[in-house]
């Protein structure tokens, strides 16, 4: 048995998290966001049409035994297009990096774009329940219910800055959804930080953590980590993968500084490649 996370499912849990949290919104929100997905296999590619970021148009899942083809990459950008989007994402880790991927790329007109790093770990050694230390006194950290929803939802949202109508009924339609683990910090009565897990098989990923602006630099993130690698574990998970963005010279992430804290490695720094139609 692998000691690490294989590149496979690494990938797969990180878009079948994607495309779960979307396409698992009620129909009218799904109509109202313009949500479709393409299954191709273990491969999958998500839009959302009337989120003018182009944040959730991506096409993901490849791995060794399943690198990506020319037919795939046509496949997907006939996917973006019919859709009416004019910009998507292809991730691909670096393995896959081949002479023939890049001979793909320059035919289909893809061009490198952000960078982020995956990040695993091992979830056997957890802190002890309760265990918060960094947590400011004032605060804390627990499950959410689907009474708040709403709320969490709206948190999450406004902590990345997605304010088109219907993304904050996507988000709190996914409270409670089977594979999914919701968290937040409340200040008093007030959610202030937000976080989950997708729970895929033997893999689980850290999804959608936001804190809002006046609650950042208080530990509620931390906490966060804590809790979602608690839940991994209690979920029967051996591994979870996070992703967040690289650091260019003179920037500083605090995702990936509070990560390497609550023990998570790097696996691969992994280029977006970016389709425009």
């Amino acid at each position: 048995m692998s000691d690490s996370v294989s590149l496979g499912l690494a990938e797969q849990t990180e878009i079948l998290a994607y495309a779960d949290f979307m396409t698992g919104a009620p129909t009218s929100v799904c109509e109202g966001l313009g949500i479709a997905s393409l299954d191709l296999g273990s491969v999958l590619a998500l839009v959302v049409k009337n989120d003018p970021s182009n944040f959730f148009n991506r096409a993901g899942g490849f791995s060794v035994d399943r690198p990506p083809s020319s037919d795939d990459v046509a496949k997907v950008g006939d996917f973006f297009r019919t859709h009416g989007v004019g910009r998507g994402a292809f991730m691909v880790a670096p393995p896959l990096l081949s002479p023939e991927w890049y001979g793909i790329t320059e035919r289909a007109g893809l061009t490198p774009d952000r960078s982020y790093v995956k990040l695993v770990r091992d979830v056997a050694m957890v802190p002890p329940a309760g265990d918060f230390p960094s947590l400011d006194p004032g605060l804390r950290v627990g499950r959410v219910g689907r009474d708040q929803a709403q709320e969490w939802g709206a948190v999450m949202m406004s902590g990345f800055g997605f304010a088109v109508p219907g993304m904050v009924e996507a988000a709190a339609a996914c409270v409670g959804r089977p594979d999914w683990h919701q968290y937040a910090v409340w200040e008093k009565d007030r959610i202030v930080a937000v976080g989950s897990i997708f729970v895929n098989g033997e893999c689980a990923d850290m999804f959608g953590g936001a804190t809002l602006a006046g609650a950042r630099g208080r530990g509620a993130q931390s906490a966060l980590l804590t809790a979602r690698i608690m839940a991994a574990r209690e979920a029967g998970c051996r591994w979870i993968v996070a992703e967040t963005g690289s650091e260019s010279p003179g920037e500083h992430n605090s995702s990936l500084h509070n990560m390497h804290r609550a023990g998570f490695r790097p696996l691969y720094e992994r280029l977006t490649w970016l389709w425009q139609g």
